[in-house]
């Protein structure tokens, strides 16, 4: 059966996380494996207001067809959204509204990747990135995180191996990892790919979530004609209605906007106009500060816990903002067998392996704090805790 396959989708696997969720449906194991938006934060009445409104005053206008590249006034927004917040100089002709951040990813692989292409990649990465990247089978090449953000000696030996075609960055919050790029850092990379005709894709789907440290300048305002931003809608109002953007320069815009309308002609335009309704009758600042206030007090109480309960020789991140932290484990502990073992007394998180590219029985490991409240932080990071303890002594 496997021959009547493309080549193409059998050299991508599983989402690992999505199959590890399945272990934490019982309602007895404590989960920091998932990566998803709290929902007790989520806008239910302002959204059903929207929508009615919607309803009323245009009909049957918002259930029709609509541009490939979005609602206007939407794009207007965040053209806008882009200036005051982040010194973020971009046209509107310049976004294109996409079925999420994930179709964006799809969407530049499509217009951008030849098959062996070079694509750098953070390690670890955003799942999501390797996944689409992987379709359109390219050369990886990973360049090392470290607490600072890219390694900027790696990224340079990775341009004198071969051009990269584009470098995938999530340069705030970091999914798995927590990490965020310093200035200092942003502007080695942006030294080192001003003179190329590399494309840094930088995904922010966690850039409004800061609850603490300093706010830091987008690779677009160091160099705007190698950058390709996504945003998303998902972490600061709801996931399913699946809105993000690509803005970019325009040339490649016009190309992306071929690539969608071959892909699905426009995202769900109704979820455009409930959305735009919502943002022009509410507050979304006063929102996403509930939202950071909420993850604060939760990333406080787990980086409490690590601080009482983990073995000393476990390093973690502790992030300013976003949804995650990250845990190097001592060599030699596999984060595969410490998840095997903590399954079985009903804890979960998830192992770094599938944020790598090749690599396997790595010794690293996502914690989510986003969707587990104060208490039972604890209580799983006690038992996590104690797992560790086991693991790194019988390693050592």
């Amino acid at each position: 059966m496997d021959s009547v396959f493309s080549d193409r989708i059998s050299d991508v696997p599983k989402s690992f996380i999505r199959e590890i969720l399945k272990t934490t449906i019982n309602k007895d194991v404590i989960s920091f494996a998932g990566g998803l938006p709290n929902r007790e934060l989520f806008p239910i009445a302002e959204i059903k207001d929207a929508a009615s409104k919607v309803l009323d005053s245009f009909g049957g206008e918002v259930l029709q067809y609509s541009t490939t590249e979005g609602y206007l006034p939407l794009r207007q927004w965040i053209v806008e959204r882009y200036r005051t917040r982040a010194g973020v100089k971009v046209d509107v002709d310049d976004i294109l509204i996409t079925t999420g951040s994930q179709q964006g990813l799809d969407l530049i692989g499509k217009t951008l990747l030849n098959e062996s292409d070079h694509a750098g990649i953070e390690e670890p990465g955003y799942l999501g990135a390797i996944q689409a990247f992987s379709l359109y089978r390219p050369v990886f090449e990973p360049v090392r995180l470290d607490f600072s953000g890219l390694d900027t000696e790696a990224l340079a030996r990775a341009l004198k191996r071969a051009p990269l075609k584009i470098i995938y960055t999530v340069p705030n919050f970091q999914n798995p990892s927590g990490i965020s790029h310093t200035d200092e850092n942003r502007d080695e990379v942006a030294r080192l790919l001003g003179p190329t005709r590399t494309f840094l894709v930088e995904d922010n789907p966690y850039g409004e979530l800061r609850f603490s440290g300093r706010e830091t300048r987008s690779y677009h305002t160091r160099m705007p004609e190698n950058t390709i931003l996504l945003g998303s809608f998902s972490k600061i109002f709801v996931p399913s209605f699946r809105i993000g953007w690509i803005a970019a320069p325009r040339a490649l815009t016009e190309k992306l906007v071929i690539a969608k309308q071959a892909s699905d002609l426009h995202t769900n335009y109704f979820a455009q106009r409930v959305l735009y309704q919502y943002l022009e009758d509410n507050d979304i600042d006063a929102h996403i500060e509930k939202i950071r206030e909420r993850y604060r007090r939760q990333r406080d109480a787990m980086i409490g816990a690590i601080g009482r309960h983990f073995p000393e020789e476990v390093r973690c991140s502790n992030p300013d903002g976003g949804m995650f932290l990250w845990a190097i484990l001592p060599e030699g502990v596999s984060a595969l067998e410490v998840f095997d073992s903590a399954i079985r007394r009903n804890v979960a998180f998830v192992p770094g392996d599938p944020f790598y590219v090749g690599k396997t029985g790595v010794n690293t490991m996502r914690l989510n704090f986003s969707c587990v409240d104060e208490a039972t932080i604890e209580v799983g990071i006690e038992r996590l805790g104690g797992i560790l303890k086991e693991c790194c002594a019988s390693a050592g």
